[in-house]
């Protein structure tokens, strides 16, 4: 799945830097998740790296982005060019 950005974001700026596959953007009222790009740190790491950093919680899972592991293993792969998944 996809995460996304609540309108709380505060702008902070913690989460973009945050996110191993550039997914998150500064949009033109707070920060954005790009779903193309979002794999929720599948095969980065054990939880989603902007949700771990968020000081006011308000990234959440996207209901109009879901994805199975399979799914977000084979954008990871896209993603980052690795050949076994990890």
């Amino acid at each position: 799945m996809s995460l996304k950005i609540l309108d709380t974001c505060v702008n902070c700026d913690v989460c973009e830097p945050a996110c191993p596959n550039q997914a998150i953007s500064l949009g033109e009222e707070f920060y954005v998740i790009d779903p193309a790009r979002c794999t929720e740190c599948h095969g980065h790491f054990d939880e989603p790296q902007c949700v771990v950093v968020c000081p006011v919680e308000c990234i959440i899972v996207d209901p109009d982005h879901v994805e199975t592991e399979a799914q977000l293993d084979l954008k990871y792969r896209q993603l980052t060019g690795a050949a076994d998944g990890h």
